[in-house]
């Protein structure tokens, strides 16, 4: 039988939310941090994690947990770790990180601890960083929480500080005509918040990259593209394709799966 999605919580809740996300915001560092990231081609990356939620179809209250680790620059799989869990935080537009970071920091500190060895140097994550209405998405939040250089891979664009869906919007996207092919996200107030990226020749559908922590936007950008076969980047489509694959074993239903929550797919999309 489907659990009940947890209740929207009290405003009182929603205000210190937000001091939470202003107090952790202190601490990212929008900045290439790693000696891999100064070097064009990436020399010295070995290892990119992609983390993903995933849940049973109609059922708001568990959610399968997924850390994929894959090799760089041959995008083999070395780790995975899928976990079923009991999800007590509703879904809030601008507060995804409070429903599910915690279920993907411990999935990291498990692999910490259980193979050292294999720890990524970088997080991708589905969601944004501070491309947010707060300036501190899911992957800001996971990558400051984790320590770890983290980027922040959206499929739809979330709409603050003036960028809109409009026709302008769908013209420049229209422009991107090869995988790689990018143009800067500039809000009303001259920030650049992220970047669209035409991630591969196979999809003219974009992402919209930003900056997590302890990474710049051009890196970011630069990585993203090197880890797509597909539109999405393999790091966080093995992380879905196993969290999905994990929960139909689970229920023993080949329909039972969602990928990134109930009622909720397109919005956090373009949130978060």
């Amino acid at each position: 039988m489907a659990g009940r999605a947890p209740e929207r919580p009290p405003n009182v809740t929603l205000r210190r939310w937000a001091r939470e996300q202003a107090r952790l915001r202190a601490g990212v560092v929008a900045e290439d941090t790693e000696l891999w990231q100064q070097d064009s081609s990436l020399t010295g990356l070995e290892r990119v994690g992609g983390l993903d939620l995933s849940y049973p179809k109609g059922d708001g209250s568990r959610a399968c947990a997924s850390l994929v680790v894959l090799s760089f620059p041959a995008l083999e799989v070395l780790y995975e770790d899928c976990r079923m869990v009991a999800v007590s935080t509703p879904y809030v537009p601008g507060f995804l990180a409070f429903r599910e970071v915690p279920f993907l920091v411990e999935a990291v500190q498990r692999l910490e601890q259980e193979k050292p060895e294999l720890k990524p140097q970088v997080l991708l994550v589905d969601g944004n960083g501070l491309l947010h209405p707060r300036g501190f998405g899911v992957a800001c939040h996971l990558g400051v929480l984790t320590d770890l250089p983290c980027i922040g891979v959206a499929k739809n664009l979330l709409q603050v500080d003036g960028l809109v869906r409009d026709e302008l919007h769908r013209e420049q996207v229209h422009s991107l005509q090869r995988g790689g092919d990018t143009f800067p996200l500039t809000g009303a107030s001259g920030t650049v918040l992220g970047m669209v990226l035409r991630s591969c020749n196979k999809s003219s559908k974009p992402l919209y990259v930003s900056v997590g922590h302890r990474v710049c936007l051009e890196t970011a950008v630069r990585l993203v593209t090197s880890c797509c076969r597909y539109r999405i980047p393999e790091p966080i489509r093995q992380a879905d394709i196993r969290s999905r694959e994990y929960i139909r074993k689970q229920l023993c239903s080949p329909l039972e799966a969602v990928s990134s929550g109930p009622a909720r797919k397109e919005e956090a999309e373009q949130d978060d």
